[in-house]
C-alpha cells in the first residue's frame, strides 16, 4: 500500500476563529484528510453553523466559544479539547481582527482603537501558540503551530497600521518559536494570505472603486477563496512537512509579485 504524507486520521486539528472565512476553509480541509477537528470562535450562532458542516465530514468535530484575548479561556479551552480529543497534533492561531471602519487616519489612530486589534492578533495568538506548545511539549509527540499573518506584514496598508504591526509580529514570533521548540520537534509557520473574499473583506469586494484598483494587480486575475487555504493547511498538519520549519508561506495569487 502507498503511504499517504498527507493522511490526518488520528490527528487532531485545532482551528482559532475556525467558524468562518479562511479558518473554516481550513477545518473543512483537515477534517477531510481524516484530522478530528475543534474550531474556537466567539459568535455561538457562527459557531453552530459551522459545526454542521464540519459534521456531515467529520463525526467528532467541536465547536468551543473563546475569545483567544483573554487568557485563561485559552488555557480553560485548550484543556478541553485536549480532554475530548485526548490531544492536539496541530494548532492554527487564526483568529484576527482588522481595522475599524471608524479610524480615518494614523495620527487619529486612539490607543483603544490599536489594542482592541493587538488584544486579538497578538496576545491572542500568544494565548494560543502557548497553550498548544505546553501540551505537545508534555505529550512528547511533537506537533505543528501555524499562525495566520497577512500580505500586510510586508506591505503598507494606510490606516490599518496596528493591523500590519500585528501581522508582521506574527511572522518574527513564529521564526523564534520555530528556532526555540524544534528540539521537541515541534514546527511552526506563518501563512501569509492575500486579498480572500470573505465577512472581513465584503465591503471592499463590493467596492467598485477598490475593485477597478486591485484586482489587475493580482496576476491569476481573481480574489482568494477560504477553500484556496485548505491545502496548506493540510501540509503543515500532516507529515508531509516534518521538515518545514520557521517559514512564511505567501498564498496571494501571485499580487506581491506583480
Amino acid at each position: 500500500m502507498t503511504h499517504n504524507a498527507f493522511d490526518l486520521t488520528g490527528k487532531v486539528a485545532l482551528v482559532t476563529g475556525g467558524n468562518t472565512g479562511i479558518g473554516l476553509g481550513m477545518a473543512e480541509a483537515l477534517a477531510r484528510a481524516g484530522a478530528g477537528i475543534c474550531i474556537w470562535g466567539t459568535n455561538e450562532a457562527r459557531n453552530a453553523d459551522a459545526l454542521d458542516k464540519l459534521r456531515a465530514i467529520s463525526p467528532e468535530a467541536l465547536a468551543l466559544r473563546c475569545d483567544v484575548g483573554d487568557e485563561q479561556m485559552v488555557d480553560q479551552n485548550m484543556a478541553a479539547t485536549v480532554a475530548h480529543f485526548g490531544r492536539v497534533d496541530a494548532c492554527f492561531a487564526n483568529a484576527g481582527l482588522t481595522g475599524s471602519r471608524e479610524t480615518r487616519s494614523f495620527v487619529e489612530m486612539t490607543p483603544e482603537e490599536w489594542r482592541r486589534v493587538m488584544r486579538v492578533n497578538i496576545d491572542g495568538a500568544f494565548h494560543t501558540l502557548r497553550a498548544a506548545a505546553r501540551h505537545m511539549i508534555e505529550a512528547k509527540r511533537g506537533g505543528s503551530l501555524v499562525v495566520t499573518s497577512s500580505i500586510a506584514a510586508l506591505s503598507g496598508p494606510p490606516r490599518n497600521e496596528h493591523y500590519a504591526a500585528s501581522k508582521g509580529a506574527l511572522v518574527s514570533m513564529i521564526q523564534a518559536i520555530a528556532v526555540e521548540l524544534a528540539r521537541h520537534r515541534i514546527r511552526a509557520n506563518a501563512i501569509l494570505p492575500g486579498w480572500v473574499e470573505t465577512s472581513m473583506t465584503d465591503d471592499l469586494m463590493h467596492n467598485d472603486r477598490f475593485v477597478d484598483a486591485v484586482l489587475p494587480r493580482v496576476p491569476l486575475r481573481r480574489w482568494g477563496t477560504p477553500e484556496d487555504f485548505g491545502g496548506i493547511a493540510v501540509y503543515f498538519a500532516s507529515d508531509a512537512s516534518a521538515y518545514h520549519t520557521g517559514d512564511a508561506v505567501v498564498i496571494d495569487g501571485g499580487y506581491t509579485k506583480f
